[in-house]
């Protein structure tokens, strides 16, 4: 039986408009507007996914565990709607907004808490910081390889084979178990799971640890604070072109665009 563990973020919906949220300037923190889902990292459902396509082929046990504070139960359920057999909830006051070195540290924890493990898959990154550190914090704290960014993930000869995306295509590399990998939005969205699993899922049981539960202070780790949030401001110029003919306007352009040294 292989033992995969998914490292899954709940965070509002990062398709939202920017204009549905304010910044909260004492909080340092995104305040999202009426209507503004709750879901699941959309990275960290790729991973699911890539879970999931190996249980298919091999006999495995899939363990969900999500961080925070009073998490969306429906939400975080859509895991095991999936297909995935376990969910562990970290639910504390101080598992909210920590940054990316003391969330792998309390992951790490209850990783290790669970005991058993071959497998450890996270999205390439949170699709709301985009920091991309977790996964990789967590493969050094637990002292195992890791490959990041992936494309596609399959078992091979006792070993995890990944394509790992770069610039120009993918490489192939292969580690030995246990390993990390994060894993990228190129190897598909999850599986949608259909009413009934849904509503079969919210019927099953899930664990719940605290920090005391851990033994851990994950706010005594962290190593960055931040200093200010805000709204980017953009600002927009357009300056019309004209001529008396069509080429002429296209010959007014060009100068315009070789002043501004585009061309």
């Amino acid at each position: 039986m292989l033992n995969i563990i998914i490292c899954a973020k709940v965070m509002f919906d990062p398709e939202a408009p920017i204009s549905t949220f304010r910044i909260d300037p004492e909080a340092k923190r995104a305040i999202p507007g009426k209507g503004v889902p709750p879901v699941l990292n959309p990275y960290d459902e790729n991973c699911l996914e890539a879970a999931l396509r190996i249980k298919e082929l091999h006999p495995s046990k899939i363990t969900v565990i999500s961080m925070g504070k009073d998490l969306p139960k429906a939400v975080v359920k859509k895991s095991l709607a999936a297909g995935a057999d376990e969910l562990v909830l970290l639910e504390d006051d101080i598992f909210e907004n920590l940054d990316g070195c003391a969330t792998a540290y309390a992951l790490a924890a209850a990783i290790k808490k669970i005991g058993e493990y071959d497998l450890i898959l996270t999205g390439r990154q949170a699709a709301d910081t985009n920091a991309g550190q977790v996964g990789s914090g967590i493969a050094e704290i637990l002292a195992i390889p890791s490959v990041t960014v992936a494309q596609k993930v399959e078992l091979v000869d006792g070993k995890v084979r990944v394509e790992r995306v770069v610039l120009d295509g993918y490489e192939v590399v292969e580690a030995p178990l246990p390993c990390l990998i994060t894993v990228s939005h190129e190897l598909g969205d999850l599986r949608s799971p259909s009413m009934q699993e849904f509503v079969a899922a919210q019927k099953k049981p899930v664990t719940t640890w605290k920090a005391q539960d851990l033994e851990v202070e994950p706010s005594a780790v962290g190593r960055s604070k931040l200093l200010e949030l805000f709204m980017p401001e953009k600002e927009a110029k357009c300056q019309m072109v004209e001529g008396e003919t069509p080429e002429e306007a296209g010959a007014n352009l060009a100068l315009k665009l070789r002043e501004s040294k585009i061309i």
